[in-house]
């Protein structure tokens, strides 16, 4: 039995109720950014049914990419290989076209003559120059293409592989047969010892999500709508096959059985739907230790003190011991740093892996490429800004860089 599946008549039911208490509220303090829009809440409502579904399917097909248990991973990984070795011969013979042009339009006139003296036939010189240079210029840019989309392709087809290997390694039923602990059973020791571990991993996966690119690509769906009321609890991604997490199958290692740590899971998300709210301004000196809907109130906000804090779940500990905390202070703005401005379910999940696409594909060297993927979002941020050199500060890493749909 799921329990999140148990839960969705309360979820619907919360919901309607907070609806109708927002609508109290805004007839007499006016109109406030948690407030249910309808779009708004079609779109995440479209996000939660699809999450419970389209993972289904996409870890399915995950675990034909998977190293030593399918025919599909050799040949992605092949496929791979060869795309980057197609990036680094184009990008070679686009460097070679780039010094063949560079060359080209030299100066115009030799070092006895001034400009001074220079005829109308002289001054047509360098025009006659950039036209030759035209061809070398084009075979350059089109080399740099092939070297980016080639990466692209290259990207995608190993990470692919390094996604379903780690997966299918490191599943709690895969290490429950290798800990090193003795069987804990099924009682209410085990299981809170299985709660609290998936609650530390889970603060780590989360943060994690929040300072590396292609992990924040997945997470920032929930994070894509500018209100901020218990339908966005529901805004969940449909792309956790592409992610390396910090595998929970490790509780298994000390002895908590898989069908525990699948609890816990249950248990973890139900915990966090209620503490997506403004209702609820705080429950006194519980605040203290547990994730509360003003916490998380603060992880949702886009001002820049409240960016990357509090990636608790249900306790806060966890912020409070490794220094993401944030207590609510000034009043939250909510959503990205850059908005998507889009309501389409198809572009609020894959907007952020679209942007990456078109950044790696855009980079002329290979430390770029790969950084538009590995670094923190931050870094990519202050790329578009044209910084030079960027940063990997999580404080710019909840911003966005994709087109309005």
């Amino acid at each position: 039995m799921d329990l999140t599946v148990v839960a969705i008549p309360g979820f619907f039911a919360s919901m309607g109720y907070e609806a109708w208490w927002l609508d109290r509220r805004a007839k007499t303090e006016g109109p406030s950014p948690v407030d249910y829009e309808r779009n708004d809440t079609l779109a995440s409502l479209a996000m939660g049914t699809g999450s419970l579904f389209i993972p289904l399917v996409t870890k399915k097909l995950a675990q034909n990419a998977a190293v030593g248990s399918s025919k599909w991973a050799k040949p992605l990984l092949g496929f791979a290989g060869a795309a980057a070795i197609t990036a680094v011969v184009a990008d070679a013979i686009g460097r070679s076209y780039d010094q063949k042009a560079g060359q080209l339009p030299q100066q115009a006139f030799t070092t006895s003559e001034s400009e001074d003296n220079l005829g109308s036939a002289d001054q047509s010189a360098p025009a006659a120059d950039q036209t030759a240079d035209l061809p070398n210029r084009r075979w350059a840019r089109r080399a740099k293409k092939i070297a980016g989309n080639s990466v692209v392709a290259g990207i995608a087809a190993g990470g692919l592989v390094a996604a379903s290997t780690w997966a299918a390694q490191t599943s709690a039923q895969k290490l429950f047969k290798k800990r090193l602990l003795p069987d804990l059973g099924n009682g209410p020791l085990a299981l809170g010892a299985a709660i609290l571990g998936w609650d530390f991993v889970y603060y780590w996966n989360h943060r994690f999500m929040h300072e590396t690119r292609f992990m924040w690509a997945i997470h920032v769906v929930h994070h894509s709508s500018e209100k901020y009321n218990l339908s966005t609890a529901l805004r969940q991604t449909w792309a956790d096959s592409l992610g390396l997490f910090v595998p929970y199958g490790l509780l298994s290692l000390l002895g908590i059985r898989p069908e525990l740590i699948e609890t816990s899971r249950q248990i973890n998300l139900i915990y966090q739907y209620w503490i997506h709210t403004d209702a609820i301004r705080s429950i006194g000196p519980l605040e203290e230790v547990l994730n509360t809907a003003s916490h998380h109130r603060v992880h949702h906000g886009k001002n820049k003190q409240y960016l990357d804090r509090n990636h608790g779940s249900i306790l806060i500990i966890w912020d409070r011991l490794f220094g993401t905390f944030e207590r609510e202070d000034e009043p939250v703005i909510y959503g990205l740093t850059t908005n998507i401005d889009t309501f389409n379910p198809l572009r609020i999940a894959a907007h952020e892996h679209d942007q990456i696409r078109k950044d790696v594909a855009a980079a002329d060297n290979w430390h770029d490429r790969l950084s538009y993927v590995f670094r923190g979002p931050g870094w990519a941020y202050s790329q578009h800004r044209g910084v030079p050199g960027g940063e990997d500060s999580p404080i710019e890493s909840t911003a966005v860089f994709a087109t309005t749909a």
